[in-house]
């Protein structure tokens, strides 16, 4: 588990804008400080040095997320895994 950042606002496409930290894979899981489930990572933009992070949120209000902190887990991979020859 990986803390992404700081929620800033909600976009006007609901997307959770994250000032990110740590920088997680487009897929990942997220969730809050009490690991309760909160969305998954669609996004991230920016500046290399500074980028954000938008979470496509799976709950009801995404607006209580404000100024709260995110982590992500990696996500399982849909794709099998190769074998090696």
């Amino acid at each position: 588990m990986h803390r992404i950042g700081h929620v800033l606002h909600v976009s006007s496409t609901k997307n959770v804008i994250v000032k990110a930290e740590n920088i997680p894979r487009i897929g990942d899981d997220v969730t809050n400080e009490n690991l309760k489930p909160v969305g998954t990572v669609f996004d991230v933009f920016g500046p290399t040095s500074s980028p954000y992070v938008a979470v496509k949120p799976h709950i009801q209000n995404p607006e209580q997320l404000i100024n709260n902190v995110l982590y992500a887990s990696p996500s399982k991979s849909t794709r099998p895994q190769r074998r090696k020859r």
